[in-house]
């Protein structure tokens, strides 16, 4: 169980030749582990990375919010002068994780504030992405998971807590996980927007087969559903995550519970994040850790199962 998704040297090195020798994903290139595979170029001369596939941003513009992905400063500027003109832009770091390394911006001289503290090498080698910023935002986890004959797959939604600086950051998912892959996610009644979410999800899904040699025992996406600067409501998928995550305690916990019972079909799993000094867990949840993260501070994890009726 690595802690980030694995390049295929780093996987050959392990001994990993398939999605069954491990929890997690394999990638061809460093940046295709990242949300910067999301979005199109500005253009055909465009900076870009060795092994990037305009085909798959082309598969998935539909399915994902309007947004460019950059490899340079001057490209980053042509997209922002693109976009601010019908609303506030979103940027984000590729390897940002739980809303860490993002920022809105409204006009150029913030964007060149932003471009100011950035790395060099990093938006060289994994990019930086520029979306639409959607308001009143609610974020889905749409996935599978699989394990030799076992496959799961789950819908959900994220949760948003303040974290001990007072920050809005991922405090854990609520998840419907079921046995069987996306056709059994498929079947279950749903509301139309998970629908939409789980139908982009898929889509994101499959146009990875553009990406040679990329393999995945975890596929989870985030599907971001809020309103657009037009009024407008939006959905698209945000990224992906083929490594442990903050969900992945629910999927573990669910997967064991699938493995103890042949007869169990679905059943509802939650991972919990709560910062602060007073947080409880339930009597029945599973504690993860509880006490001061090196980086975080006062913090407690657990997960809860329960199934459904």
């Amino acid at each position: 169980m690595p802690d980030d998704v694995l390049l295929r040297d780093e996987a050959a090195a392990l001994g990993i030749r398939g999605p069954n020798d491990l929890y997690g994903g394999v990638v061809p290139h460093a940046f295709v582990k990242t949300k910067s595979i999301t979005h199109r170029l500005v253009g055909q001369g465009a900076q870009r990375p060795q092994g990037w596939s305009s085909i798959f941003a082309e598969k998935v513009r539909d399915v994902t919010l309007p947004g460019y992905t950059v490899f340079n400063a001057s490209d980053a500027r042509i997209a922002a002068k693109r976009m601010l003109d019908h609303g506030p832009v979103r940027l984000k770091k590729p390897l940002g994780a739980s809303g860490r390394g993002q920022a809105i911006v409204t006009t150029e001289d913030q964007l060149e504030r932003f471009l100011e503290q950035l790395d060099a090498e990093e938006i060289d080698t994994y990019g930086l992405v520029l979306e639409e910023n959607l308001r009143e935002v609610k974020t889905l986890s749409i996935g599978h998971t699989a394990f030799d004959s076992l496959t799961i797959s789950y819908y959900g939604t994220q949760r948003r807590v303040q974290d001990n600086e007072g920050r809005a950051i991922y405090g854990g998912s609520d998840l419907v996980c079921m046995r069987g892959g996306w056709e059994a996610l498929d079947a279950l009644a749903m509301r139309p927007n998970t629908r939409a979410a789980l139908a982009q999800a898929r889509v994101y899904d499959q146009a990875m087969s553009t990406y040679p040699r990329f393999t995945a025992s975890r596929r989870n996406y985030d599907v971001g559903q809020g309103i657009g600067a037009d009024g407008r409501r939006r959905s698209g998928v945000l990224e992906s995550s083929w490594r442990a995550g903050g969900a992945s305690s629910a999927e573990l916990a669910a997967l064991a519970a699938f493995v103890q019972d042949p007869t169990l079909q679905i059943i509802e799993a939650s991972a919990v994040e709560e910062f602060g000094i007073d947080g409880k867990a339930p009597p029945d949840a599973i504690i993860h850790f509880q006490g001061n993260g090196s980086d975080v501070g006062p913090l407690l994890r657990y997960t809860v199962i329960k199934q459904k009726k």
